[in-house]
C-alpha cells in the first residue's frame, strides 16, 4: 500500500516523532492506528488526529513527568535490568 505523502500531515508526523523521540515511520502509524479506530479514512480526518496528539503533548499534563520517570527508572527487579555487561 502506497504512503500518504500530504505534506502537512507528514509534518505533523514529523513533529509527533520528534516530540516522542520515536521514527517517522512509528509515528505514522501511531496515528494511522488511531485514525482507524475513530473510522476516519481521508487525510483531512488523519491531520486531525495528528494534531490532537500534539495538542495533548502541549497540554500541562502533571502526570506525564511522572509516567516518564517511572518508565525511565529500572531496578534489579526489573527483567530487563542488566548488573554487568
Amino acid at each position: 500500500m502506497a504512503s500518504i505523502q500530504d505534506s502537512t500531515y507528514v509534518k505533523l508526523c514529523a513533529q509527533l516523532a520528534s516530540r516522542l523521540s520515536i521514527s517517522l515511520a512509528s509515528a505514522r502509524r501511531r496515528v494511522d492506528q488511531a485514525a482507524a479506530q475513530d473510522g476516519k479514512r481521508d487525510i483531512e480526518g488523519r491531520r486531525a488526529i495528528a494534531q490532537t496528539m500534539l495538542d495533548a503533548l502541549d497540554s500541562n499534563d502533571p502526570d506525564s513527568a511522572e509516567r516518564l520517570t517511572s518508565l525511565l527508572s529500572s531496578s534489579e527487579g526489573d527483567g530487563n535490568f542488566i548488573l554487568e555487561d
